[in-house]
């Protein structure tokens, strides 16, 4: 690895910290932002933001993405690591140890051996291996769509995802700054969780996740299940039940992503989940999902457009007979709606601001983990 930046003698380092994260993030809210009738963005473009934001933090060439050795990844995810070089890359693998996952199923003492006896490290660059590779985090992601109220999700329905990403590492912590020597910031690690269609190249979902503020985390996940199963008329038992183990979650460290988005039109959508992260390579998570979406049987949709199916005579009869009624409907709860459609705007994200298994979600939506 090499350094990459040279900064300007005029700027001093929280000016320059600031600057860069900047940059970055605008780089990626860009690549998401609505672009199709359906408020989706672009994918591809957002997936390469994020490389190219892990290949300048860990100062590492984007020419050593290119997929080589069965990994898609080709051999930056090595040369992340303290004293890596290509040729060190080329000494393992040898001894089939081709892709940065088969280098992290090794035992310690397996690794030791590797790297002293065929890479020729010593015990202490060895040892600053193993180091960062128990900093590493461990992405897994568990995703279920539901239609709130509904057992099927229809088209034009308003679909509520419910997420929780877990970051795991092997040293037990969940906070933790990015091994990163050669960029000049101080630097915490950002997640990105997307949801998108990529035979179409379209993001339905993006979300940042942040794993920095564990009591802003659990604040959020607590108020958004609690809202959530008083929505279902779930008892004051089951209520406090959920918000307990939603806490746990939290403090195990997982976080709770909460989004929503219309129902497309009738069919099986094969989706994928990205949970990537801006600061180290290889880390990634990928996950497929089956999203099924039936015909619409039902008026209206939930949250969303009414299906236009034109009024009967009845209808506008008892719509100027209860007009009264529903003017003092509409000021009593006015507020309330307001503040759904607030909450739906600005999306709920339940965490705080250093791969995985899925589960089903339902008969609706299935998730298959891809490493």
């Amino acid at each position: 690895m090499v350094p990459i930046y040279s900064p300007h003698p005029s700027h001093n380092s929280e000016d320059r910290s600031y600057s860069s994260s900047y940059i970055l993030n605008l780089w990626i809210q860009m690549a998401v932002f609505p672009r199709s009738p359906q408020a989706h963005g672009w994918l591809r473009p957002a997936i390469g933001v994020v490389e190219l934001s892990q290949s300048v933090i860990q100062a590492v060439p984007l020419s050593a993405r290119k997929p080589a050795g069965g990994s898609s990844d080709g051999i930056a995810p090595f040369l992340q690591l303290p004293h890596f070089s290509e040729a060190v890359v080329k000494k393992i693998a040898r001894k089939k140890v081709r892709t940065f996952p088969e280098l992290q199923d090794l035992t310690s003492k397996e690794r030791t051996d590797l790297l002293t006896q065929i890479a020729g490290f010593s015990a202490t660059e060895s040892q600053d291996v193993e180091m960062v590779l128990e900093m590493m985090p461990l992405i897994a992601t568990d995703i279920l769509f539901e239609t709130e109220g509904e057992e099927g999700i229809q088209e034009g329905d308003i679909v509520t995802m419910h997420a929780w990403v877990t970051l795991k590492r092997r040293n037990g912590l969940v906070i933790a700054l990015p091994h990163a020597p050669y960029y000049p910031f101080h630097k915490e690690e950002n997640y990105w969780l997307l949801l998108a269609d990529s035979a179409s190249n379209d993001v339905w979902i993006s979300q940042k996740v942040s794993f920095m503020d564990e009591a802003a985390a659990i604040s959020a996940a607590s108020k958004a299940i609690q809202e959530s199963k008083e929505g279902t008329g779930a008892s004051m038992k089951e209520i406090k039940a959920a918000v307990r183990e939603a806490v746990e979650k939290v403090k195990n460290g997982s976080r709770l992503v909460i989004s929503k988005f219309q129902a497309p039109v009738e069919g099986n959508y094969n989706l994928i989940s990205f949970c990537l992260c801006d600061s180290w390579i290889g880390c990634d998570k990928k996950t497929n999902l089956k999203l099924k979406v039936l015909k619409r049987s039902r008026a209206g949709t939930r949250g969303g457009a009414m299906v236009d199916e034109g009024p009967s005579m009845e209808d506008e009869e008892e719509e100027e007979e209860e007009d009264d009624g529903y003017d003092d409907y509409e000021s009593e709860y006015s507020e309330d709606d307001d503040d759904v459609r607030h909450e739906e705007s600005k999306e709920t994200l339940a965490n705080g601001p250093a791969h995985g298994e899925g589960s089903d979600s339902s008969s609706d939506g299935s998730v298959t983990d891809e490493v």
